[in-house]
Parts: structure tokens; C-alpha cells; sequence
């Protein structure tokens, strides 16, 4: 089993900045594709940033320039650093990974999630 464990949420006015950051731990080979994901109550979940092992990056277009996403992959951890929030990245942020745990499972797991709430 895979564990994904997140940290970094809060309260922060607009303008502010939170990083984020989420450690996988368990039975692990390696860990593909990490991103972060993210809900606001009535809205469907959707991707923030996404990051691959050789460094490639995905972002949805309202964060693009003000949230960066990065990975260590020897300690299996991925960071999100917020800057210039806005009260509608309010939401809850999920970390999110696709863990190879032998050479014949992959599967995908899901944090429990932390709150971000930025007041206007």
C-alpha cells in the first residue's frame, strides 16, 4: 500500500502565498506522474499542475504564472508553490500520483486533502 500525505494548507489573504507539498511513502518502485488537483464546493475536481519524472509540467491556464510545481524524486515528494492567490483558488488541494509498487502493479492514489482558503 501507498500512503500520500499533504501539508501546507491555510488561510491567506489576497495576494499571499502558500507552498504545498505532499510525501508519497510505502511499498514503492518508483512514482510516475504527480500533480495537484483541486475542488471548490459545486464544482467538479480539476487539475492544478501536474509534474512527470524528467521534469515536464502541466498547468491549468488560471495558475499558469503563479503557481509553480516541482518534485524530488529521491524522496518521492512533490511541492506546489502558490503565489499571488486569489480568493477563487479557494478549495480544497489534493495531491494525486501514479505509484509503480512492482514491475507488474501501477496503481493511482489520492491524498486526503488540505484546505486553501484565500480571503478577499
Amino acid at each position: 500500500q501507498v500512503q500520500l500525505v499533504e501539508s501546507g494548507g491555510g488561510l491567506v489573504q489576497a495576494g499571499g502565498s502558500l507552498r504545498l507539498s505532499c510525501a508519497a511513502s510505502g511499498s514503492i518502485v518508483s512514482v510516475y506522474v504527480m500533480g495537484w488537483y483541486r475542488q471548490a464546493p459545486g464544482k467538479q475536481r480539476e487539475m492544478v499542475a501536474r509534474i512527470i519524472g524528467g521534469g515536464t509540467t502541466n498547468y491549468a491556464d488560471s495558475v499558469k504564472g503563479r503557481f509553480t510545481i516541482s518534485r524530488d524524486n529521491a524522496k518521492n515528494t512533490v511541492l506546489l508553490q502558490m503565489n499571488t492567490l486569489r480568493p477563487e483558488d479557494t478549495a480544497v488541494y489534493y495531491c494525486n500520483a501514479d505509484v509503480e509498487e512492482s514491475k507488474l502493479t501501477r496503481r493511482n492514489y489520492w491524498g486526503q486533502g488540505t484546505q486553501v482558503t484565500v480571503s478577499s
